[in-house]
Parts: structure tokens; C-alpha cells; sequence
């Protein structure tokens, strides 16, 4: 007969490592609420990476400041006679505050190649969230960055003799919005397959400046070459610029040839363009170049 073995207890009695209690993961179902909370996380953070950048916020106010009082003011002696009394900084303000949104919408959408070069948007896609989720909030995160930015052109606004008032402050701040939601949105477009940061900079340089500059920002629309007055039209930014202007001079206290002059009416073949059809044109362009980017988005990712 073989010899029996005798038992061995096993138990925190014979001295034996304890087994840990393995505890379940509860994934979240994937559904709109779970979109919505995605799109609020990614918004949130941009607030969040914004407000701890203070070298961002310093040095996006260098060009407004250079434009305004270095330019407007060096100009000033060269313009005094053609702007009917207008100071030059006050007409270039408006041109100014909108496109002082550009740098930091762009800006913003270029971190989404920032977070795909060191992996943070891998772990994002992980989520159990809709991809597109995660473009929206970018873009309405960069669109409210942008618009906090252009805020702290608006508090120049009094040192230049721009007429300052709330209802105009209200109207400002919503078409600073609108643009920057248009801009961040064209950035994400450009962004969604470019793999590395010296990259996308490098586009965005080559495509900052000419948009700046082609948007009526620093000089009146009327009186411009063809060449320059069908691109001025080509830009969207303009029919942003625009409206902004508009806002501004219809509340100034100038002649009304000097200000019909310094802002004469958009015009598409002579018609004039109304400022409602402009806005809407930005925010059309802006849900088109949103749906581009979650559409490249889904297909790089």
C-alpha cells in the first residue's frame, strides 16, 4: 500500500500569504453623456494649461502692442491729413483685437500634434468616448483661450480712444468667439496629419501672416489694387474683421465722410454684404472645418 500524505492546512493559521482580493473594473458604457463629459474634460483643459501659461498670455500681447502703439503711433505723422481726424490707433484697433485671436486659436489646435507626439492623445483615445468628442472640445477650447486673449486687447481699447461701452463690449466678445472657434477649427483641419511639432510650425508660420495681413485688419478696404482687393475677399478672416470695425465706428464720434472712408462697406460685386450674412459665413465655415478635422481625425487615429 503507498504511504498516505498527511493534509497541510493552508490558511493565515499555518502562516501562508494571504491571496489579495481581486476588484472588478466598471468601464463606462459608451453613450451621448459620456461624449458631453468628454468634451467638457478637454475643454477644461485648455483653460487650465492656459491660465498656468502666463509666458503665453505675455507674449501673445507683444504684437497687438507693437501694432497699436509702435506702428499706429509712428504712422500716425504720415496719416494725420487722410483720416479725417480719426487717430490712426483707434482705426487700427478694431483690426487689431480680432486678429490678435489668430496666433492663439492656431496655437491651440497645434497642441493636439503635441499631445500625439509624446502619447497623451493615445491615452485619450482609449476613452470610451466618440473621437469626435474629443476634436469638438478641443475646438471649443481653443475658441474660448483665444477669446480670453483677445479680452486683454479689449481693455486697450480706452488708451487708443476706442468708445467703450458694455452692450459693444458684449458684441465684441461674441464675434472674438466666433472667429476664434473658426480659427481653432482650420488649425485642427491643418493639424490632424502632421506627426511632428518643428512640422505643423513651420506650416503655421507660412500660413499666420499672409491671413493676418490680407484681412483689412490695418488698412481700409476701399482703394485696394484687384490683386489685393480679391484676396482680401478670399479671406475668411476678413468677414470677421469687418463686423468688428463696424461695431467699433458706428459708437464713434468722428465725421461720418472720415468714417465712411476708413470703413467702407463690404461688397461682393457692388452689392453690400450684411453684417448678419458675414457672421454667418464665418460660423458656416467654422462647422465645415470642424467636420473635416473629426473626419481626418477618425481616419489618422
Amino acid at each position: 500500500m503507498a504511504e498516505q500524505t498527511p493534509a497541510v492546512r493552508v490558511g493565515p493559521e499555518a502562516g501562508a500569504t494571504p491571496v489579495p482580493q481581486v476588484l472588478g473594473v466598471r468601464v463606462a458604457e459608451a453613450g451621448f453623456s459620456q461624449d458631453v463629459r468628454a468634451v467638457k474634460v478637454v475643454l477644461q483643459r485648455e483653460l487650465i494649461r492656459f491660465g498656468q501659461d502666463r509666458t503665453r498670455m505675455i507674449s501673445a500681447l507683444v504684437q497687438p502692442v507693437l501694432f497699436l502703439f509702435v506702428l499706429g503711433t509712428g504712422l500716425s505723422s504720415l496719416t494725420g491729413s487722410s483720416t479725417g481726424g480719426i487717430n490712426l490707433r483707434t482705426f487700427m484697433w478694431p483690426g487689431v483685437l480680432a486678429t490678435s485671436t489668430l496666433f492663439t486659436a492656431m496655437f491651440s489646435a497645434m497642441s493636439i500634434v503635441w499631445d500625439r507626439e509624446f502619447g497623451f492623445l493615445r491615452e485619450m483615445l482609449v476613452a470610451p468616448v466618440r473621437r469626435s468628442s474629443i476634436i469638438i472640445g478641443k475646438a471649443l477650447g481653443g475658441a474660448v483661450v483665444a477669446t480670453l486673449q483677445g479680452c486683454l486687447v479689449l481693455v486697450l481699447g480706452p488708451v487708443v480712444g476706442a468708445p467703450i461701452t458694455p452692450l459693444l463690449v458684449v458684441e465684441l466678445i461674441g464675434m472674438l468667439l466666433l472667429l476664434s472657434f473658426m480659427l481653432t477649427a482650420l488649425g485642427l483641419v491643418i493639424s490632424a496629419r502632421v506627426q511632428q511639432m518643428q512640422s505643423i510650425m513651420g506650416i503655421m508660420q507660412m500660413l499666420l501672416l499672409p491671413m493676418s495681413f490680407l484681412s483689412g485688419a490695418l488698412y481700409p478696404l476701399s482703394g485696394l489694387p484687384a490683386w489685393l482687393n480679391v484676396l482680401t475677399h478670399l479671406n475668411p478672416i476678413t468677414y470677421a474683421v469687418w463686423p468688428v470695425r463696424n461695431a467699433v465706428f458706428q459708437r464713434l464720434d468722428a465725421p461720418a465722410a472720415a468714417k465712411a472712408a476708413l470703413n467702407p462697406p463690404m461688397t461682393w460685386f457692388g452689392w453690400p454684404v450684411p453684417v448678419w450674412l458675414q457672421l454667418l459665413l464665418v460660423a458656416v465655415l467654422g462647422g465645415i472645418f470642424l467636420a473635416v478635422a473629426v473626419r481626418q481625425f477618425e481616419r489618422v487615429e
